[in-house]
């Protein structure tokens, strides 16, 4: 068996007052009791906890080394109801977020600053990951939302919900020193060299794949894949390394790279689209209290 709350509070307010008479009157409640009480304590704990005489109560060793334990675990007792508050309330607790590296360039940075000033007490946990990873993830409850470019393989509309938080258009990501990028402004995509375009696998992200070679054929040219990568900052950094060109969503700009020129596109674009997945059932306070300050800006 282990102590009572109560029956440590019993023996705290004996260890500061070191007389049971004062003690019982802090407690309002009478001696014998308030000595029976420590008995049973002495008893259960199967040491003396109080030298006792006629002239004056004091601490045995075993009571001394008692005494700081009984005071954290009051302390955190006392503690108990507010973080149960505050978890409930979506104020202290964990939320784990996936994002794909496009959202490291776009939204996430200012969505994290927005939320950790508003939510202090939530440890926020967070992870790269593509979207097709963060799928399973979301269905397994490893993770609580993701950051995702749509659309979510599988059958999950019955599984997830979604919400769109942002649409650009794609540019280019091209070697420096092009003949083509000379000219300042927007330039067409006929009037590029035959690089290798480098492009994130269909597998990882279907809805960015197809509208990058969209893009292409809608100009009337078909181009190799010389390489594939499925980490936004690894296809620059293979575009700067002189391996081939890209076309990327415009927030990825903000990424500079020695060696890598962006530029708008004459050639109509469609719009890549990044948004937030949650799995639909999931009752996390913390997750409602995310949702809630997104939707709100």
């Amino acid at each position: 068996m282990t102590p009572e709350l109560r029956q440590l509070r019993y023996f705290l307010t004996v260890a500061e007052e070191l007389h049971f008479g004062r003690a019982a009157d802090r407690l309002h409640m009478t001696q014998p009791p308030l000595s029976q009480s420590i008995a049973n304590l002495e008893e259960l704990l199967g040491a003396p906890l109080f030298l006792r005489n006629r002239r004056q109560v004091a601490l045995t060793p075993a009571g001394t080394a008692l005494l700081p334990e009984a005071r954290r675990i009051l302390d955190d007792a006392a503690r108990l109801p507010e973080l149960v508050r505050r978890v409930a309330g979506g104020e202290a607790g964990r939320l784990t977020l996936a994002f794909v590296s496009t959202a490291d360039y776009s939204v996430l940075p200012a969505i994290l600053q927005r939320y950790r000033a508003a939510f202090p007490g939530v440890a926020l946990v967070l992870r790269e990951a593509t979207s097709d990873v963060q799928a399973d993830e979301l269905l397994h409850d490893r993770i609580d939302a993701g950051f995702v470019i749509p659309p979510l393989p599988g059958k999950m509309d019955a599984a997830i919900d979604y919400l769109k938080l942002l649409e650009e258009p794609l540019i280019l990501c091209a070697p420096a020193g092009l003949p083509a990028l000379q000219a300042k402004g927007p330039v067409r995509l006929r009037d590029l060299p035959p690089l290798p375009l480098v492009i994130f696998p269909r597998a990882v992200a279907p809805g960015l794949h197809d509208a990058i070679l969209g893009c292409f054929h809608a100009a009337g040219i078909t181009p190799v894949i010389g390489q594939e990568a499925i980490q936004m900052q690894t296809i620059v950094s293979l575009v700067s390394g002189g391996m081939g060109l890209a076309l990327v969503p415009q927030s990825v700009s903000n990424l500079m790279r020695a060696g890598v020129e962006y530029r708008a596109l004459v050639d109509p674009t469609p719009l890549a689209e990044l948004g937030l997945a949650w799995r639909r059932d999931n009752p996390s306070p913390v997750l409602q209290g995310f949702l809630d300050l997104i939707r709100k800006n």
